[in-house]
């Protein structure tokens, strides 16, 4: 084994507390906009542009898989780039089960309670209540989903087909990219999708499409952005991307404002609806590049007010994304049905929405605690002559070191 090959094993990876930030804003958003009629929820993208949280979590995931596992693939480690990633999207998908069980667990005990059958209705688990045995097999199938349980599919999809995609990236990065795009084209033209449950149905975010921004931002994680970094942050991109997003805000705001519907031409509606989200429409793809290039700007990867105390918890959230999320889908109906059974009032919104992201919040902050705590434990290895032990000792210690990114 090279020097060079030990070094991709064995270099230390810089956090980009960016990364964090911004994926703890996202799990805040999602629990806010999975809280219907929340008046906390005017605060999250989705009310201003094309774009919500979900391109926010598939662009992270991806970048991340191309600045992390890049350099490992490209120094001959695949097959410790398909361990790691393939016991990623393994937790994830143990993570989704466990999600599924409970979730519809606390949605059956809240219709027995209340007597209200309306939400087993409204999430998608009525199927499933009145059939648990067929239903269950969906759900390991990744067929059969909840209503809000959507996205974790997609993700332990593009995580399990990641090591190839940094395999083609590192080799042929544009090429691969070119690829992606002809794969998200013909996907669109043909309909092609994963089936879903009930029978006729689709998966709500279509991984054929959804890849392209996943393969986008590995491609931008293995360094590729750099190259052409003086055109994107050019002032003809930024002023083009600025005009972008005013465009999308006041589209969006004839959404909530209907007397505003009159000053968009027949044409134009006609060329940009529907803005689909399965099929990840161009408009919101575009919109979140337009978003990232003027939010890169804004926040280097120096900024100080990343380290400072007052973005801590939300950073925190970011570093635990995962379970933070699970705890956010139990935690939006949670606030749903206080509000539909109690009372609706603003004062009251605010409260189930404050209380909630400081749950996450607390919830985060024993997780780092828990990280905190050594593990000591002994590695137990198998007795071996000692020329032999100390001939496969280093590539031993290489081997084991992705497993702490």
């Amino acid at each position: 084994m090279s020097i060079r090959d030990q070094q991709a094993l064995l270099s230390p990876v810089e956090r980009d507390l960016r990364l964090d930030l911004f994926r703890g804003i996202g799990l805040w958003m999602i629990f806010l906009d999975h809280i219907p009629h929340d008046v906390v929820a005017w605060l999250t993208l989705r009310n201003y542009g094309f774009s919500d949280a979900a391109e926010f979590f598939v662009f992270i995931s991806g970048y991340l898989v191309g600045w992390i596992y890049g350099p490992i693939v490209a120094g001959g480690w695949f097959l410790a780039a398909v361990k790691r990633l393939w016991r990623r999207a393994i937790e994830m998908y143990v993570a989704h089960i466990m999600l599924f069980l409970l979730f519809t667990a606390q949605i059956a005990r809240t219709v027995r309670r209340f007597d209200n059958p309306m939400y087993e209705h409204e999430f998608n688990v009525f199927n499933f209540l009145s059939h648990p045995d067929e239903l269950i097999g969906q759900a390991i199938l990744l067929k059969y989903k909840p209503v809000n349980l959507d996205v974790l599919p997609l993700y332990i999809m593009l995580v399990f087909a990641s090591p190839f995609m940094v395999w083609c990236l590192v080799r042929r990065p544009n090429l691969t990219l070119v690829a992606s795009a002809v794969l998200y084209v013909l996907s669109r033209w043909f309909d092609w999708n994963l089936a879903s449950y009930p029978p006729g149905t689709t998966w709500y975010f279509n991984p054929f499409c959804w890849q392209l921004m996943f393969v986008f931002a590995a491609w931008c994680g293995i360094g590729e952005i750099d190259k052409v970094a003086k055109w994107v942050w050019s002032k003809a991109a930024m002023g083009l991307a600025a005009a972008w997003l005013i465009f999308a805000f006041l589209i969006v705001m004839t959404w909530h404002i209907h007397a505003l519907e009159v000053l968009i031409p027949k044409w134009m509606i006609k060329l940009i609806y529907p803005i689909d989200k399965t099929d990840l429409d161009m408009l919101r793809f575009t919109h979140f590049l337009a978003l990232a290039v003027w939010v890169t700007h804004f926040v280097p990867r120096r900024w100080r007010a990343l380290h400072a105390t007052w973005l801590r918890p939300v950073i925190l959230c970011g570093q635990h994304s995962l379970p933070i999320f699970c705890l956010g889908v139990f935690l939006s109906f949670s606030a749903h049905w206080i509000l539909t059974q109690y009372t609706k009032g603003v004062w009251e919104q605010l409260a189930v929405s404050f209380t909630g992201i400081v749950i996450m919040i607390g919830a985060a902050w024993l997780l780092d605690r828990a990280d905190r705590v050594p593990n000591l434990f002994v590695k137990v290895t198998e007795v071996e002559e000692p020329g032999t032990a100390l001939q496969i000792a280093p590539a031993a210690t290489s081997a084991a070191a992705p497993a702490g990114h």
